[in-house]
């Protein structure tokens, strides 16, 4: 998925502050986070103001009828505290000592709330130091001034708010004004920049690539594994010796396990260390993803090769120029046309009954690829089916049936997966709708029309060079959406605008040192809170990190394991893996291995072939659980030690995956007959045709959208009417004022946000001995799904919790 977990050292600990977590703070920090291209240093250049509210005093207990002797009032006389206590107030009013208090790092919430705690330390205690003592005694006997009491006001505040003794070390850590400093070895050599410009099917991959096999050592980098496999292929069928590094996988070229010259990797997994003579990163435009984005720009910035191939989106050659002038490096622009023409048709669809052999129908969600494939199946064509969640090898089976002559699949029904990785002989490009969820650079969930950037991907599958169809051909499924759809090809590909960043280890585990009592999703807000960039660059959206962060918080792990385990490449919106990760944590505390008996038995292995739709979604998350159980087992290879035997039974998985997919109409039919199994694909969005949007498409809607699971296939009209948000608010409403009395689970039950299967699963979750946290870990998720109305203190209401 997205990122590549570095090794982190716990440093020794020092005293730091409490955080406040959640709430009205978390919600202030969103914007600062997810701000793509605003700069945190002001017009003069000087540094924004902390954002104070994040910190909480540590609290400072009054001391007790000490043991020792009060020497502060053998050498005077016992404090008058109602004396005391005038004399507090009158220091606290002046603005002289709020002067020096701001001068100090204090604003006028943190003086506040320092004065309330220094005043109760004081007035609290049964004795103070001898120093201080004497002090407040001059004071009420009129021989001191009240602003003698600020060295003593000052020392108290720095004990509750470590963070004054080391603000201006953390504005230093969380400085990302010059990525390019990062990289030293990069910067010690002088690359060559070669940007391959051009659309879908233009061949700019392929000039690249045939640099990167000539040379006597190479680097692939891509955004799927697919892709990187496809290279890893290529290379070695040409005798170019590569190997294949993915966060689940390494494949030699070797068979002595030797490092072969050229390698094909997933981006977050290049290195930055290593010399090559040619880098080809591809589709560069990515750089602007908001989750993903930093690994684009860190392999840009920071592959060490002589030359370094830019494949991508002419949009992106503006930005990569501006960027590499900040290294002193000129960037060399090859512009390629497209090699096959592609029109877009005059007419739509309009009937599944005109589809012809070589058509591809491109869905925006699951239950549409459903609806639209057991149609086709219906009118007696077969069809074959590709989405995002399909493991790799079913992809690619599903690819090669489709685009085997001799086979009877002549249709393709696909979301958006098919932009990238694959290799499709389509006539056609039919847009079953051009509205689709995404979400935006401030990790919110939208749904838009798809950017032009998007539909030139998807559109420019049709009529790949090489493939028996020397034309493509691109229309709707619905009329009144082909006008719009010509409007969005024909608009101009907006421009990438910023590069994204992400927290390096490094700079997380600096900020743990000062900071030693946050929790690790605190310090990541913190961290972007204080984080300075410049116009060029954007931090990415961190909320999948902060989401596996908080739901392991409970765990005790080091830092470096928490970090890794937070990188861990997995879809939040699958209630199963989160539930295995979080049962990996807690294994993993305990320092005991996880063995393959101990997977097979989590996991209920050997399974069988999916019967309905919603066992067929099951098996695709179990698939997931082997690829997290993989990508850990090559950062803890002594927790994790059978990666091979695991392998193995993907593999089994993996085929019986395929037929399931192959005989999804099936499944269809007996998901909508089985009773209990209807549910089986939820969605975020209600994904029936509607009209434009007229407001302007974001140019940060490339994020992978997230798929997710449960709703019934059959009358989607009216499923998703029913499933919209007024719906589930006026049926709530009516059934708290007819059931108000009855438990939760049961009036969730009523109105069909919960099903019996997910009650099951969380009375296994008791059964097998999750601990309360995990349990509200584990509503968490579900909330995040079917259940996003309830608070977590509603989830305990629930009768077997």
């Amino acid at each position: 998925m997205r990122r590549c977990a570095w090794p982190l050292l716990r440093l020794p600990a020092r005293a730091g502050l409490v955080l406040r977590h959640g709430g009205a703070a978390a919600a202030r920090l969103r914007p600062a986070a997810a701000s793509s291209f605003s700069s945190s240093v002001g017009g003069d250049g000087s540094s924004r103001a902390p954002d104070t509210s994040l910190f909480v005093p540590v609290p400072l207990k009054p001391v007790g009828d000490a043991a020792e002797e009060d020497v502060g009032a053998e050498l005077t006389r016992p404090l008058d505290k109602g004396e005391v206590l005038k004399n507090l107030n009158k220091f606290y009013k002046r603005k002289e000592i709020q002067r020096l208090g701001a001068d100090n790092g204090l604003d006028a919430r943190l003086f506040h709330q320092a004065f309330i705690s220094f005043r109760k330390y004081i007035i609290e205690s049964s004795s103070v130091s001898a120093d201080l003592h004497i002090i407040l005694n001059d004071i009420c006997c009129g021989a001191g001034h009240v602003d003698d009491l600020f060295p003593f006001f000052l020392r108290h505040a720095k004990q509750i708010f470590p963070m004054l003794d080391c603000m201006d070390d953390l504005r230093k850590i969380s400085d990302l004004r010059l990525p390019p400093n990062w990289y030293p070895d990069a910067r010690a050599i002088q690359r060559k920049i070669i940007f391959h410009a051009g659309p879908t099917n233009s061949g700019k991959t392929y000039h690249a690539i045939q640099r990167f096999l000539s040379a006597k050592s190479g680097i692939y980098c891509g955004p799927l594994k697919l892709l990187a496999h496809e290279i890893f292929q290529k290379s070695n069928d040409a005798k170019v010796p590569c190997d294949l590094v993915t966060g689940e996988e390494r494949v030699y070229a070797n068979e002595d396990a030797r490092q072969a010259p050229h390698v094909a990797c997933t981006i977050e997994m290049c290195s930055t260390n290593t010399p090559y003579e040619v880098a080809v990163i591809d589709e560069i435009q990515m750089i602007r993803d908001p989750a993903r984005g930093w690994a684009w720009t860190r392999a840009l910035l920071g592959l060490c090769a002589e030359e370094i191939h830019v494949c991508g989106e002419a949009a992106a050659i503006d930005l990569v120029t501006e960027l590499m002038y900040t290294t002193g490096e000129e960037v060399e622009v090859r512009n390629y046309k497209r090699l096959t023409p592609l029109t877009v048709l005059d007419y739509a669809l309009e009937s599944l009954d005109n589809l012809r052999p070589g058509d591809c129908i491109v869905c925006f969600s699951k239950n549409d690829i459903y609806s639209v494939s057991r149609q086709i199946e219906a009118r007696g064509l077969e069809c074959a089916v590709i989405y995002g969640s399909l493991p790799p090898g079913t992809k690619l089976e599903q690819a090669k049936k489709f685009n085997d002559p001799d086979d009877p699949c002549k249709i393709l029904v696909a979301t958006d997966a098919i932009g990238m990785g694959l290799n499709l002989c389509i006539r056609r490009i039919i847009f079953n709708s051009i509205v689709k969820p995404t979400i935006n650079e401030k990790g919110e969930k939208e749904i838009d029309s798809i950017t032009t950037s998007q539909a030139l991907q998807i559109a420019g599958r049709a009529g790949r060079y090489g493939s028996s169809f020397k034309q493509g051909e691109v229309t709707t499924m619905h009329r009144d959406d082909l006008m719009q759809l010509k409007e969005i090809l024909n608009e101009p590909v907006r421009p990438v605008k910023a590069a994204g960043l992400h927290p390096t280890p490094e700079q997380i585990e600096m900020f743990a040192y000062h900071l030693p009592d946050a929790t690790l999703s605190n310090l990541i807000d913190i961290f972007v809170s204080l984080s300075q960039v410049d116009g060029l660059y954007f931090v990415c959206n961190i909320d999948d990190f902060k989401f596996l962060a908080d739901m392991i918080q409970h765990i005790p792990l080091n830092l470096r394991s928490r970090y890794v385990f937070c990188t861990a490449p997995l879809n939040r919106k699958e209630p199963f893996v989160c539930t295995t990760l979080l049962k990996f944590a807690r294994q993993f505390s305990r320092n005991e291995p996880l063995t393959f008996d101990w997977l097979c038995r989590h996991i209920k292995w050997p399974l069988a072939a999916p019967k309905t739709i919603k066992e067929l979604v099951h098996l695709e998350a179990v698939h997931d659980v082997f690829d997290l159980y993989l990508w850990l087992s090559y950062r803890f290879m002594d927790m994790f030690p059978d990666a091979v035997l695991v392998r193995d039974i993907q593999k089994k998985l993996d085929d019986i995956i395929q037929v399931g997919v192959c005989n999804i109409t099936k499944l269809i039919r007996a998901s909508t007959a089985v009773p209990g199994t209807a549910e089986v694909v939820s969605e975020d969005f209600p994904l029936s045709r509607t009209k434009r949007d007229t407001r302007a498409v974001s140019d940060h809607h490339g994020a992978k959208s997230t798929e997710a699971f449960s709703i019934p296939v059959e009358v989607l009209g009216e499923r998703r009417a029913k499933n919209s948000k007024a719906y589930r608010s006026a049926v709530r409403q009516e059934d708290m004022k007819s059931h108000g009395r009855g438990s939760l689970a049961s009036r969730l039950l009523r109105e069909g946000l919960l099903t019996q299967e997910m009650l099951r699963q969380l009375e296994t979750c008791l059964k097998l001995g999750c601990t309360r946290d995990e349990r509200t870990s584990y509503a968490v998720i579900l909330t995040c799904q079917e259940l996003h109305y309830l608070t977590l203190g509603e989830m305990p209401q629930l009768k077997f919790l």
